[in-house]
């Protein structure tokens, strides 16, 4: 029961506020209605069977009162009177109007009744008697319920029962009470439309009320709706951020700690670089200025030349090795230059180092990009050069660039013999710091080889650059 209970305050619950408004409210508004239809008529019966029963007793009440005695002194009726009330219900005025005509003594003795056989007989003291008595008229539409009426009740009429005090005229004592019924068929249709029309007007007003408030909660519930999707939208959106923005963070620590570790090992290779050629050649120079070609006095000129040109020579090439590894440390000035002047301008330095001629493919078109996307771009087409000069002998180097919806796209090809991924030296530094600096700018990087030739691609999104 437990459980059915919960499943219906789930279901209920679920429901929109505009149903919840339009199932409640109209149930509310419908009991309502019924209520306040039902009062209202209920008073208009009452007020409509009062004002027609107040004018039939006044127009009863002048044309019997004259024929009435004295009813203090009086406790019966004589002959004459008797005829006279026969002739006014039978024939007179009152003949189609009044159906039955009684008139009662306070101690509930019939003095006189159209139905001949009731006179005399003494009745209990029915409500709308005592409240007769009491001076105030009584009224009631239906059939009729006391116990001397059996004769109303079997015509199956609509009859409309009154109870009139008579009243002394000098002392205004209630002395008699009239009771007669009226055949009340135009009353009951009047009341009927009086009736039909309260409940036409109350129907007509709750119906009018409720769909005011339900045009009401109706533009609001679609405002809450809408808000209500606008809140759930923009909470996926803070939630796909967040996730992006956590990404993005450890992305960052991760650079920052590849970073270090770069640095670090990009310093071992610089030292290992000066170390096993300028520092080779600067060392061999010196072993051959102790030589003995130099200090011995007896060597001869010719000789001693060759050996000084040999010296020479060899620091001319720790010279070149040095302004070499130089030249791949600064960088040109690229920050205000277009996309194909910066791709132009590693191969050309790619090409002065190596001597090696590069296919360059630029596609038509420029696009806004941020320095340290200009940057990225060089030292990733440096970097993936010189990869291809010292492992694929540098073999058809090929740079093409292009545009793929919206991201800028930086090939670099080799036909050289290819190579396994999966047996990169850790402390390799080109790859890796390539990676680390195309992903540090929310770029791809990706590297498809074989034996037929390598191809390194990056790919940066343009918007994303032109928003930093």
């Amino acid at each position: 029961m437990l459980m059915r209970l919960g499943a219906i305050l789930d279901r209920w619950n679920d429901q929109s506020l505009a149903r919840q408004f339009l199932l409640a409210g109209g149930l509310v508004a419908f009991a309502a209605m019924l209520l306040v239809g039902a009062f209202v008529t209920s008073l208009i019966e009452a007020a409509v069977t009062r004002n027609s029963a107040a004018s039939t007793a006044l127009y009863v009440d002048s044309i019997i009162a004259p024929l009435l005695p004295d009813m203090k002194t009086n406790q019966m009726l004589d002959d004459v009177t008797t005829r006279a009330l026969d002739e006014t219900f039978g024939q007179g005025a009152l003949g189609g109007k009044v159906i039955s005509f009684r008139l009662w003594r306070r101690d509930g003795t019939i003095l006189y009744a159209t139905d001949k056989s009731m006179v005399g007989q003494k009745f209990g003291p029915s409500e709308g008697l005592q409240t007769a008595f009491s001076g105030q008229m009584v009224a009631r539409f239906g059939l009729a319920e006391d116990p001397e009426s059996k004769f109303e009740r079997a015509t199956g009429m609509p009859l409309l029962e009154i109870y009139n005090p008579i009243l002394q005229p000098w002392s205004g004592e209630v002395v008699a009470v009239s009771e007669f019924y009226e055949v009340a068929g135009d009353f009951e249709r009047s009341l009927y439309q009086a009736q039909l029309r309260s409940w036409a007007a109350v129907a007509g007003v709750t119906l009018a009320f409720f769909l005011i408030l339900s045009a009401i909660v109706f533009r609001g519930s679609r405002t809450i709706d809408h808000q209500r999707q606008a809140l759930t939208q923009r909470v996926a959106e803070l939630s796909d951020l967040l996730s992006q923005n956590k990404a993005l963070h450890a992305r960052a620590q991760r650079a920052s700690r590849r970073a270090t570790a770069l640095n670090e090992s990009y310093l071992r290779r610089l030292g290992a670089d000066l170390h096993d050629g300028p520092a080779q050649l600067v060392a061999y120079a010196a072993l051959r200025v102790d030589s003995r070609l130099l200090t011995d006095p007896a060597t001869p000129p010719t000789a001693r030349e060759a050996e000084v040109t040999t010296i020479k020579a060899r620091l001319d090439e720790a010279m070149d090795e040095i302004r070499s590894i130089c030249s791949g440390l600064v960088l040109p000035q690229i920050e205000t230059a277009e996309l194909p002047d910066v791709l132009q301008r590693a191969v050309n330095a790619h090409r002065q180092r190596t001597g090696v001629a590069v296919a360059l493919s630029v596609s038509s078109g420029s696009r806004p990009l941020s320095p340290s996307a200009k940057i990225c771009i060089y030292r990733f087409v440096q970097e993936a050069l010189n990869n291809g000069f010292r492992h694929g002998r540098g073999i058809d180097q090929s740079v093409r660039q292009s545009f793929d919806d919206g991201n800028v796209v930086v090939e670099v090809a080799d036909r050289g013999p290819g190579f396994d991924p999966q047996h990169i030296r850790p402390e390799g530094l080109g790859l890796a710091g390539l990676r680390e600096r195309i992903e540090s700018l929310g770029g791809t990087f990706s590297i498809i080889t074989s034996k037929d030739g390598t191809t390194v691609r990056m790919s940066l999104n343009v918007h994303e650059m032109e928003q930093a």
